[in-house]
């Protein structure tokens, strides 16, 4: 738990009886917004919601090691443990709730007929150490959704066990590698070339299989420079990792060009497909010359997203790369379905298994049930679903924000925050102004080759009088910012919220990760600086 919390608004270690605290209220309450104290300073000593057998006596094997004092949980009732949960879960903006403008992240509606399909019995309650005759259909669904995602990006082959889009990036970026050391030039290819735009995975991902990464630089129409890549390329690189439609919002108009040119280097042409939704339907990556490429399920094909997982990012290979495919694969015998686990040997050269089993398979049925039930002209309108309510939102806003490239969008709005010039009012105060609206705030200065960014992705799946409340609201906040004199109003916000803002700077440098009691505060603890 990292704490530098302004408890102005509500209990700051508890609020004392019959007190009231600064919202007017004996509880701290306001209405139907409980305040809610920490887990640790509920629970009372002795407390528990069940009653459990006397442990049986059994020989002590811990050598001496045996717990001297108590564990530290707290203890709590079965209606206290609900209550709080459910109270937390109430202060959490979800996208069930409301327009969730994140740009980069997709986060979109998940049709609910894919979270029944996914519960199921027999796909709901399988285990991975079944034996294969007892999953036969579960094979063969993972076969299924491989075959659709091959034939929506014109690929040959793909590995479906990645965990989500990083370890897709390491999936493919391995299999250049391992391409690369079958040829024998593994270790004259060093270089793989990232735009300044690239997400921070990217650099991430090549640096940690011993590749120096490279920049290039985008042009003013925030398109990778085509002269700059040309003149990065040569017999040391390896790779570009590139994502496209690009983190910026735009697609890469020269990028059946920019494949030409990588090619003709002798290197390979890695896609993020972060933003494989822009496009899905209307583009085949494998028509544009991409030789490998990670889809995203839970932001193309609406698995839920977000938590820490679970996650998917199949990736997708070209001919060429095929054969470095990581194992296991799903192979069919006659009428009979396996997992083909021991190995993918090239040259001598085996890729091996990323991860244990076989893939994330609850978001495997989320994904094929999004793509059975929507069809090809369906998963077409996705696509252009996106890109229109982003346009929307662009062309209704272009005229009192400021636009960070000209002409039109693909999924995401990019703008910067050069419209607040003057007024007094930061881009992070912008942001925390909209938590008052009742609106997340958008993804703010990302990506980092604009000043100020504030990325606004509305994608498909939002009403048009849902975005026309958003716009109105960002319309609002804006004109109350050039006014010139609402800059102490923005930098109180958000005011309406459970909490205030954090002290940001603090929390960075000297983080609480441990809850103690109220009377045993760490060194450093705001709570107690500001208390004094």
């Amino acid at each position: 738990m990292v704490q530098s919390l302004d408890r102005s608004q509500g209990r700051a270690g508890g609020v004392a009886a019959g007190a009231a605290s600064n919202h007017g209220t004996y509880t701290g309450n306001r209405a139907l917004q409980i305040e809610e104290p920490l887990i640790f300073e509920m629970g009372q000593p002795g407390r528990c919601g069940v009653d459990l057998p006397e442990p049986p006596k059994v020989k002590d094997r811990l050598n001496g090691l045996r717990r001297a004092g108590t564990i530290g949980l707290p203890g709590l009732s079965e209606p206290q443990v609900v209550q709080h949960y459910t109270r937390l879960s109430q202060k959490n903006y979800a996208i069930d709730m409301g327009v969730y403008p994140l740009g980069s992240c997709t986060m979109k509606h998940n049709p609910r007929i894919n979270e029944k399909v996914a519960r199921l019995a027999g796909i709901g309650d399988l285990h991975p150490l079944q034996p294969v005759s007892t999953v036969q259909g579960a094979l063969e669904l993972i076969d299924r959704l491989a075959h659709w995602l091959k034939t929506l990006t014109g690929m040959p082959a793909v590995a479906m066990s990645p965990a989500a889009g990083a370890h897709g990036e390491m999936c493919g970026m391995m299999a250049i590698a391992a391409a690369l050391e079958a040829k024998g030039e593994r270790a004259q290819r060093k270089v793989v070339l990232a735009p300044e735009s690239a997400h921070g995975t990217n650099p991430a991902t090549a640096a940690a299989l011993g590749f120096t990464v490279k920049p290039i630089p985008a042009n003013d129409r925030g398109r990778v420079d085509l002269a700059a890549l040309k003149a990065a390329l040569g017999p040391d690189v390896a790779a570009i990792m590139l994502t496209n439609p690009n983190t910026c919002g735009l697609f890469e108009s020269e990028i059946v060009e920019i494949s030409k040119a990588v090619h003709d280097a002798g290197a390979y042409f890695y896609c993020d497909g972060a933003n494989f939704n822009a496009i899905v339907g209307r583009v085949r990556p494998g028509d544009l010359g991409i030789d490998c490429m990670h889809i995203n399920l839970h932001k193309t094909f609406s698995t839920p997203h977000g938590g820490g997982g679970p996650g998917a990012g199949p990736v997708v290979l070209s001919a060429a790369l095929a054969p470095y495919a990581p194992y296991p694969w799903i192979v069919k015998d006659g009428d009979t379905w396996r997992v083909a686990e021991d190995g993918a040997k090239v040259d001598g050269t085996p890729l091996g298994r990323l991860k244990a089993f076989h893939g994330q398979m609850g978001m495997f049925t989320r994904a094929l049930a999004y793509i059975m039930s929507h069809g090809a002209d369906g998963l077409k309108q996705v696509a252009e679903d996106a890109v229109l309510s982003a346009n929307y939102v662009m062309a209704a806003l272009k005229d009192v924000m400021s636009p960070a490239f000209e002409g039109p969008c693909m999924h995401e709005a990019l703008f910067d925050d050069s419209f607040l010039k003057d007024t007094g009012v930061s881009t992070l105060d912008f942001a925390k102004a909209m938590i008052d609206e009742g609106y997340h705030p958008m993804t703010m200065y990302f990506p980092l080759v604009v000043h100020g960014a504030m990325l606004i992705e509305p994608t498909e799946s939002q009403a048009k009088e849902d975005l026309d409340q958003f716009i109105g609201a960002l319309r609002s906040l804006t004109e109350r910012a050039k006014t010139g004199t609402a800059a102490e109003e923005f930098k109180a916000a958000p005011r309406f919220s459970p909490r205030r803002r954090l002290d940001e700077t603090l929390a960075a440098r000297k983080p609480i990760l441990r809850w103690r009691p109220s009377n045993n505060p760490p060194e450093g603890d705001p709570m107690k600086q500001a208390a004094e």
